[in-house]
């Protein structure tokens, strides 16, 4: 009875579990790809070629991009700094990583308009910094800014995954190598990369997942259609026009969003496959 009752309960944790993903996730995912096209494939493809279109698909590449290669390098360097090392503000910057966690991404928009804005005490430098070089920098309603907001939200990714790992790794074989007399390089390349080398991975994709699907805080710090707008933005900006036809070519350009997001499962699923078949 004992083990009837267990295969009942474990069958029936099952079924809810495919259950609640196939309401929360799968059937939303075929509603938008139905939706997208509702109208045609001709009309699908003048959706996700229109212009407006290709620019938040070239916004959000660029922001995703410089955010992935930020946080990545910030991501390694924060954490071989809290894992290897004993330093006075260690807690402090152990918790600043967390921020973007507890903070709302609008915030963290609005926040960076009253930095960078005409009003911002950073203001009078950059207009400085423009003055001198000639140039016309700025840093709010601009893609600098989508790219600031961008990174701003997604830098805990990269290190929150690497450092549990160099924790469980401890710096013997470090110590061990050094006292051998192999430089900081050539330690970190032979020994600690093959530690971590998957869980940066993993990091770097969900760093890239965030940073595809971000709307709050690019809404708050983007202004001007076809030029600053990302995917989440533009799909916003076609579906609260309110036609049928702009409510189709949001669930269209939806689809990219989508497409990408099923890129990127792929690839953490292969990630984390690797990742156990090493183990």
């Amino acid at each position: 009875m004992k083990e009837r009752r267990e295969i009942i309960v474990k069958w029936m944790l099952i079924g809810i579990s495919f259950l609640f993903f196939i309401i929360m996730l799968v059937l939303p995912l075929l509603e938008v790809i139905v939706r997208a096209l509702a109208d045609g494939w001709d009309s699908y493809c003048n959706a996700i070629s229109a212009d407006h279109t290709l620019s938040a698909l070239k916004v959000t590449l660029i922001a995703t991009v410089i955010a992935l290669a930020v946080n990545t390098v910030f991501g390694l360097a924060a954490a071989w700094a809290l894992t290897k090392f004993d330093f006075f503000g260690r807690n402090v910057l152990s918790t600043l990583i967390d921020i973007p966690f507890s903070i709302s991404p609008v915030i963290a928009g609005l926040a960076f308009i009253m930095t960078f804005g005409r009003s911002g005490w950073m203001a009078p430098v950059l207009d400085w910094i423009n003055q001198t070089l000639g140039t016309d920098i700025a840093l709010v309603f601009s893609v600098p800014g989508v790219v600031l907001a961008t990174i701003f939200v997604t830098f805990p990714f990269v290190s929150r995954e690497i450092i549990p790992i160099l924790y469980a790794q401890g710096s013997d074989e470090e110590e061990a190598a050094a006292l051998m007399g192999a430089k900081g390089f050539t330690i970190f390349r032979k020994i600690t990369f093959p530690h971590i080398k998957w869980g940066l991975l993993y990091g770097m994709i969900l760093c890239t997942a965030r940073a595809f699907g971000e709307f709050g805080a690019v809404y708050a710090i983007s202004k001007t259609r076809g030029e600053t707008f990302t995917l989440p933005l533009e799909i916003d900006a076609l579906y609260m026009t309110g036609s049928a036809d702009s409510i189709t070519q949001a669930f269209a350009v939806s689809s990219l969003l989508v497409a990408m997001a099923v890129v990127i499962l792929i690839g953490k699923n292969i990630v984390e496959y690797y990742g156990r078949k090493r183990k």
